[in-house]
């Protein structure tokens, strides 16, 4: 080969290598994107405008059939055939530009016209040349619809509207898919001269220049001329509109996680717009009593799928906190989590599903746990107290299960929020010493549901049986009794309400969906009377109400709840029916209940005794001081001569740390000591660190003011019953 034939081989490979690799792999680099978020359908919910301030929409894969005929016959009527370059337009665009002595058209095809948007050159006689080439090499990589969607998603509409879908919602309020001809064809036109076709300017020209076009559509056979008549009459937009917006915080959460995409869900827009209406009301009536801000989320049981989204209602209108995102905002949980306690108790037997706890006044190391309404109740069956959501049986029941146990099951089941070290939240994480988000909470009560009717959970289906029908019996606000309308959707549901009245919740769960509700303020101000089942239940059933019936399957009862345990799942045992214990020697009466199988290794009846020949149901003093005065039916032991814990400290509990409160005038006016004495009418002598300090009858009640540091408390009653405590003043 001769040097000659080898130079101009080598000149053609650099040429043939330079136009294999001219164009870039990505023709928009660095271009940014609105956040697009749909529903589950692909319906729009909301976006956000681009970093640079342009509406612009992440690119398509595809577009409407209407807007690709009408562009393809304004734009380019050969785009089909033509390399990427149209000799023929380029030669007839030049002949009538040199008779108009100035530029009238360009000649660019669709293709050429895409490379010009990706380059952003000055046009020139030069870069048109350039643009051809690259047009050619494009048509090489990409098919004509490819290259219709890149045109599509980057062409300017005006202002500052960039793409087919940016400009069908701000014109037309709809997807591109459901424009009409007209608007197709309006569409079509306004990219060749967005600035001065502009909706807002020129509009004779505009409707001028449309109408053209779809009378050249109808000519051509694409529509008839019915379609054509109609199109023509279809009046031009007005100003541009604003995008849907529905689902504000879950849009705004993927703007800031996923900027620039488009994004689909499995919001239910259907139900979410209903979520919304109800939301809105709801924040408009709880606002007159200083109640700001309402979140809900609606989630499906069997997918998980999060079908309706309400980060805080009404987030248009102008007030402090009003676009805070309360779904996913850590707050106080009050009293939510107790159905998780009772129900890993019951799993593993440590409780069986009623058993007695004691409801009586405690101090753990100054941490001392009131009820809501202040009272105590001795000793309450187990389920009871998570129906009435005592917090002092709760904290017992944490104690027993302990702490860093529960902590683990907490972050098991999904709560994202603990953050601290077990200990720091102590016995006060089941009564809102933790932090949880709206979203994390529903979501695990709908794992309770999906993992019964699943088998796959932490917790045995036995165990969860019990809890979903404690939890089921709770009364409703609109007090509907579900044994009388069987019609009536059946909810296990359980409210919570955080210290100070900030936080109020409630959170529900069927067999095909889970509810969750937080009322109160997003910056945290409390509002007296702010309460779960008060404030936060009423909207938790009228949420229920919008959604359609659980499934009527093989896995429900006739009245639409859980079919009970097979049973291979659980063993029958024998329960005292007084203290809920399995039946112990003594027990009188007894029920054959179905269990979790580690509930035989449990304790049996400790109440139930044989004393002087005779059966008696005795609860240690404290307890039984207190559960007396509800229960007149309770017989206390009084005969001489057995006086084995005849009496206890209800107050302080051993090793207890106390703080003495001072006054307004800087005095300390002391602790008051409480005891419980089977026999209240026998006298008691109390003595402080061995000395005398008072004596007390039919009410055990002593106040002292002993100095800082350790103490001991002895009282010896009238038969020489001694009972001892150590104490601790702060």
């Amino acid at each position: 080969m001769s040097r000659k034939r080898m130079m101009i081989t080598g000149i053609l490979a650099a040429l043939l290598l330079g136009y294999l690799f001219c164009l870039p792999r990505n023709l928009f680099p660095g271009v940014p994107y609105s956040t697009v978020v749909t529903d589950r359908s692909g319906e729009l919910l909301g976006a956000r405008i681009a970093a640079d301030g342009q509406w612009r929409f992440p690119p398509r894969d595809s577009i409407p059939a209407r807007y690709a005929t009408a562009l393809v016959q304004f734009e380019d009527r050969h785009f089909r055939l033509h390399p990427g370059v149209n000799p023929v337009s380029i030669v007839r665009a030049f002949i009538n530009n040199l008779r108009a002595g100035h530029v009238t058209s360009g000649g660019s095809t669709l293709t050429m016209q895409v490379i010009r948007l990706s380059r952003g050159r000055e046009r020139t006689l030069w870069q048109k040349m350039i643009e051809a080439v690259l047009a050619t090499r494009l048509e090489l990589r990409c098919d004509k619809d490819e290259i219709l969607c890149l045109y599509a998603s980057h062409a300017p509409f005006g202002g500052n509207v960039v793409g087919l879908d940016a400009a069908a919602w701000r014109y037309f309020g709809r997807p591109p898919e459901a424009l009409s001809w007209g608007e197709a064809a309006t569409l079509a036109i306004l990219p060749n001269a967005p600035a001065s076709m502009h909706p807002g300017r020129n509009r004779e020209g505009l409707l001028r220049k449309r109408n053209r076009l779809l009378e050249r559509l109808r000519d051509h056979g694409d529509i008839d001329a019915e379609t054509c008549s109609l199109a023509c009459s279809e009046p031009l937009p007005d100003a541009p509109q604003p995008l849907p917006s529905y689902a504000y915080s879950l849009v705004e959460w993927h703007n800031r996680t996923t900027p620039g995409q488009r994004i689909r869900t499995d919001i239910d827009l259907g139900l979410q717009q209903q979520v919304e209406a109800v939301t809105a009301r709801w924040r408009e009536e709880l606002s007159r009593d200083g109640v700001a801000d309402l979140a809900v989320v609606v989630e499906s049981v069997a997918t998980g799928a999060v079908l309706a989204y309400i980060g805080n209602a009404s987030p248009e209108q102008a007030r402090p906190g009003a676009k805070v995102d309360i779904a996913r905002s850590p707050r106080s949980t009050g009293s939510i989590l107790k159905p998780l306690l009772y129900c890993a108790l019951v799993d593993e037997g440590e409780i069986l599903p009623a058993t007695l706890l004691p409801d009586v006044p405690v101090n753990f190391g100054g941490f001392a746990p009131q009820n809501f309404d202040l009272q105590f109740a001795g000793a309450v069956p187990a389920d009871e107290a998570l129906t009435r959501s005592l917090n002092v049986p709760a904290v017992h029941m944490l104690r027993r299960y302990g702490v860093p146990r529960f902590y683990d099951l907490l972050k098991k089941l999904g709560m994202s929020t603990l953050t601290r070290d077990p200990s720091v939240y102590g016995l006060s994480l089941i009564l809102g010493g933790a932090e949880g988000t709206l979203r994390d909470i529903t979501d695990i009560y709908a794992g309770l549901s999906r993992s019964y009717q699943t088998d796959t959970t932490v917790f045995g289906r036995t165990a969860l049986w019990y809890t979903l029908q404690a939890l089921k019996e709770l009364g409703r606000p609109d007090e509907i009794d579900l044994r009388m309308v069987r019609s009536v959707r059946r909810v296990a549901w359980k409210t919570g309400t955080s210290y100070g009245f900030r936080d109020a919740w409630a959170v529900g769960v069927s067999p095909d969906y889970a509810v969750g509700v937080w009322a109160g303020n997003a910056q945290g101000q409390g509002v007296p009377g702010l309460t779960g089942a008060r404030t936060a239940g009423p909207v938790l059933f009228d949420v229920f109400n919008l959604l359609p019936p659980d499934r009527a399957d093989g896995a429900y009862a006739a009245d639409g709840w859980f079919l009970e345990p097979a049973p291979g799942e659980y063993v029958k045992a024998e329960v005292c029916r007084q203290s809920g214990h399995l039946k112990g020697l003594y027990c009188p009466q007894a029920d054959t209940l179905m269990l979790p199988r580690g509930a035989l290794d449990s304790d049996p009846c400790p109440y139930h005794k044989e004393l002087d020949g005779e059966i008696w149901f005795l609860l240690p003093p404290s307890m039984e001081w207190y559960y007396r005065q509800q229960h007149p039916e309770y017989r206390p032991y009084r005969k001489p001569g057995r006086n084995e814990g005849v009496m206890e400290f209800i107050y302080p509990g051993p090793g207890a740390a106390i703080s003495i409160p001072r006054q307004l005038d800087g005095s300390k006016k002391g602790v008051v000591f409480n005891l419980a004495h089977r026999h209240p009418a026998t006298k008691v002598w109390w003595h402080l660190d061995e000395d005398y300090a008072g004596e007390t009858q039919y009410l055990h009640q002593l106040t002292l003011n002993p100095a800082p540091g350790p103490h001991t408390l002895t009282v010896v009653d009238a038969d020489a019953n001694t009972l001892s405590i150590r104490f601790t003043i702060e």
